[in-house]
This record gives structure tokens, C-alpha cells and sequence, in this order.
């Protein structure tokens, strides 16, 4: 990049915001940080970080100031999960992955911004693939849930934006991000992994994507640094993953692995596990466990020629690493060795 050309993070303070911008420093790379409220976390960082409030409320001309000078806009912020303060699920999510995402994106085309990354996810195509046909850029979208709603219809606004300030736009559609500071369902696996809870998923023989927050960082560096994603006008979406998309049982026996402890897989029988979850109103969970969800990735590495540098256990490495520390900490809290 030129001098005085930097680039813009949304959600710098969140869990892949923070890999990011740690990244991008450790590459000489010039990173405005832009979040919701100044943290402590945040402020504590070399960041140039820049307050800008709720992003679905934010004035655009003061999106515009903020981020006039980036090369590169990359959009993290947004609202994953739905908390007690939402009770209506589907405007929660499309005031802040919607609305939100409209206002950088106009802000951006009029601070003259070259490409605006945007993070969307492998939802937004549905919930599950057939064995052997992961997920390509031409298939349907056909979100089933207010979350995948909302990213798909930030998509659509971005495309219409695109069209009409030439702004370009990258869609990179994601699985499940891990690394150290995961939250959600990962840190519930590892948990369980961690506390040796037994797991009826032994017989289990899916094929779930995933993707490092290691892996994600290379890749929005490479599509940063590449002239011909600079250049282009309009809208590219792409699938990103790790190369390896492991089965679930697959998946605890590597996080064991990381965390050297024994994997205690228990072979239930799939259907048993379906109606288990029915009686129990999780038919959802018992979905995404025994399920596949696998998506090709080609497209973006022949754009980009990224290829993925970390395998799972190394992307699983740094969880355990992250588990230990806090685990270590804990110990340290209640005055044990």
C-alpha cells in the first residue's frame, strides 16, 4: 500500500477482529480498528481505533470520515446470537447485519474505498449438504433462520450498492470459525472434550467445513494484496474453509487430541440420536451434529491462490494453548497450584 493508506476492520474487538488486526500488524500492515464502544480491551491496543457507535444508527458521513483513506473496508461487526434485550429475533438481526452493513457500504463508496470485504456465512445456502456435493457460489441461497436472513439480505444490498457506485465487494461465506476466544458451540465442544463428558456421536458420518481463525486471516491478507480483487467492480462471493472438513466424531477426537485427553465417544445409533432430540426439542443441535455441511473452496483459491496453511490440529493447537491459559488463571483465582 501507499503511504497514509491503511486498512479498515469493523468488529476489531471482537474474536476474529482481534486475529485480524494482530495479523495485519504483525505484516507492517496500517489497521484502523473501528467498534462499537471503547473497551478497555480496545483501548489498550496500538490500534487506530475509531468509535463509531451502532453501526445501524451511525450517521454515514461520519462512517465516511472514519474510514476516508482505506484501501480496503473489511466488515466483521454483526449480530450472531440474540440475547435477552431482543426479543424480536428477525429485526434484531436485520437492524445490525442489514442496516448496518447498507451504511458502511454507502459510507465507503463515498470515501472513495477500493473493495469492501464483508463476512457473511455458509447459511445463507442452507443447513446441510448431500454427501458429496458441498456447497459451490452458483447454488441457491435458501436461508432457513433470521440469522442466515439477515447476512443474505446484506448480500442483496451490497450487490445493489455495487451497482450503483461501482464500489467492489467481496462475499466470503463462512462456516464455523474457530481458534482461541471461540465462543458458542465450539467452546461448549471443547468444553465437554476438556471435562471428559461422554458423547453418543461415535457412530456418526458426516462431513462438517470449518475454518480456523488462522486460516481466515491469511485468506482476507491474500485477497488484500491481490491487484486483481483490487481492480475489480461489482460483487464476488467465494466460500472459504480449511482443507480438511473432518466428520464430528473426527472433530472431538482431534480437539482430545489438543487437549491430551482421552476422546470418549460413545456409538449411538444416528436414528436414536434424531429422536432423542425430538423428544428433547433439539432437533436442531442433533441436526448440526449428525449432518454435513461441507462447501468447495476452488473458486477462491484460482481467484486468489490462496490455499489454506494450517490443518485442524494446528488450528486446534492455539484453542488448547487458550484453554490451558484460562484454565491455568481459574486455578490460580482459587489459590491452587
Amino acid at each position: 500500500m501507499s503511504d497514509g493508506e491503511f486498512i479498515a476492520v469493523t468488529g476489531a474487538d471482537g474474536f476474529a477482529g482481534r486475529a485480524l488486526c494482530a495479523h495485519l500488524r504483525q505484516r507492517r500492515v496500517r489497521v484502523r480498528g473501528l467498534v462499537r464502544s471503547l473497551k478497555d480491551a480496545a483501548h489498550a491496543r496500538n490500534d487506530d481505533t475509531f468509535v463509531t457507535g451502532d453501526l445501524a444508527a451511525s450517521d454515514e458521513r461520519v462512517l465516511a470520515t472514519a474510514i476516508r483513506g482505506a484501501r480496503v473496508v473489511v466488515h466483521l461487526a454483526g449480530r450472531a446470537h440474540i440475547t435477552g434485550d431482543a426479543p424480536d429475533a428477525e429485526q434484531a438481526y436485520q437492524l445490525a447485519n442489514c442496516a448496518g452493513t447498507q451504511r458502511l457500504a454507502r459510507a465507503a463508496a463515498v470515501a472513495g474505498v477500493t473493495q469492501l470485504v464483508f463476512a457473511s456465512t455458509v447459511k445463507v445456502n442452507g443447513e446441510a449438504t448431500w454427501p458429496g456435493r458441498p456447497f459451490v457460489e452458483g447454488d441457491a441461497a435458501l436461508p432457513h433462520d433470521a440469522y442466515a436472513r439477515s447476512k443474505w439480505a446484506a448480500e442483496q444490498a451490497l450487490a445493489e450498492i455495487a451497482r450503483e457506485t461501482g464500489l467492489g465487494v467481496t462475499v466470503l461465506r463462512l462456516p464455523l470459525m474457530y481458534g482461541p476466544g471461540a465462543k458458542g458451540n465450539f467452546a461448549r465442544l471443547v468444553n465437554a472434550v476438556a471435562r471428559g463428558v461422554p458423547l453418543p456421536l461415535g457412530a456418526v458420518t458426516n462431513r462438517r467445513s470449518l475454518l480456523s481463525v488462522a486460516n481466515f486471516v491469511t485468506a482476507v491478507d491474500t485477497l488484500r494484496a491481490s491487484n486483481t480483487a483490487a481492480a475489480r467492480q461489482g460483487v464476488a462471493t467465494y466460500f472459504l474453509a480449511d482443507a480438511e472438513a473432518p466428520s464430528t466424531p473426527a472433530l472431538i477426537r482431534a480437539i482430545a487430541n489438543a487437549l491430551h485427553v482421552p476422546a470418549r465417544l460413545v456409538p449411538v445409533p444416528v436414528p436414536l440420536l434424531r429422536l432423542a432430540g425430538a423428544c428433547f426439542l433439539q432437533t436442531a443441535t442433533i441436526a448440526r451434529l449428525t449432518g454435513s455441511l461441507e462447501v468447495d473452496t476452488a473458486a477462491f483459491r484460482r481467484a486468489t491462490g490462496w490455499h489454506p496453511p494450517f490443518t485442524l490440529a494446528e488450528g486446534l493447537r492455539g484453542v488448547a494453548a487458550s484453554a490451558e491459559t484460562v484454565t491455568g488463571r481459574q486455578r490460580l483465582s482459587r489459590g491452587k497450584p
